[in-house]
């Protein structure tokens, strides 16, 4: 029996009907004020999961606003005891905030990391993020690698590395690029659902889900606000988006 029947129904659902929205407060970010504000905004604007970083503290505080809890580390001894104050996710990665630090995770680390928190947490359901410093095919290759090692969801990213030239609505689509071409070669390359995160916004949720995720992950776009009524806006269009019918190409 699949890993992801432990989790709430309606957040199998959401990942079942590829319509999953996940807000993200940041790997790094352990100030109980900022994930509390995010952790709400979440719930206010009709988020399935929040990521929150690996602390029972804050699993308690973002658990209290009643939507499921993930946690994000890259270290697999720190999973438990978020388990325990009420994470129903872990996650290794992503590793965006390590990047400009110079620390890099190539895919035998991501691997053995994996390996770690199965070990550690046979029941617990597990998304692992493949690093985006790495082509796509070796990308897909990792995710397949993943899979057998017992990851539930691949997660993919992107954002840090985008480059985008153009304002507006270009600009926009060219940061998702990275993480929306990962999504598209992942997605075909595994049995397992994939979120996909890192440079998203509401003009291109709904491509990641046309790409094949079944679910996206949004964080900055969010998280740096000031404003707590923004901050639920930002939500609320990105839950808008991503419920918005796809469109399927017709022959001509």
């Amino acid at each position: 029996m699949s890993r992801l029947t432990s989790l709430p129904t309606a957040l199998q659902r959401a990942i079942g009907e590829r319509r999953m929205l996940k807000v993200i407060a940041g790997l790094t970010t352990f100030d109980a004020v900022t994930v509390q504000r995010v952790a709400r905004a979440a719930a206010a604007g009709g988020a399935d999961l929040v990521d929150v970083a690996c602390d029972a503290a804050l699993v308690r505080l973002a658990a209290a606003t009643g939507v499921p809890v993930c946690v994000s580390a890259v270290d697999p001894e720190l999973f438990p005891a978020a388990v325990a104050a009420g994470a129903v996710m872990v996650e290794i990665g992503n590793f965006d905030a390590f990047y400009p630090l110079g620390r890099r995770f190539e895919a035998a680390e991501v691997l053995d990391l994996t390996r770690r928190t199965r070990a550690l947490l046979p029941e617990v359901v597990l998304s692992v993020t493949v690093p985006h410093i790495l082509p796509l095919d070796q990308q897909e290759q990792l995710a397949i690698d993943l899979e057998a090692a017992g990851a539930d969801l691949i997660q993919t990213e992107g954002g840090t590395s985008a480059r985008p030239l153009s304002p507006g609505t270009l600009g926009l689509i060219e940061k998702a690029a990275p993480t929306l071409a990962a999504a598209h070669g992942i997605s075909r390359a595994v049995g397992l659902p994939v979120l996909c995160a890192s440079g998203l916004s509401s003009v291109t949720v709904a491509m990641a889900l046309a790409a094949g995720a079944a679910g996206v992950g949004v964080g900055s776009a969010i998280n740096r606000l000031q404003d707590d009524l923004a901050m639920v806006a930002v939500v609320r269009g990105l839950r808008e988006a991503i419920d918005l019918p796809i469109p399927h190409a017709t022959a001509v």
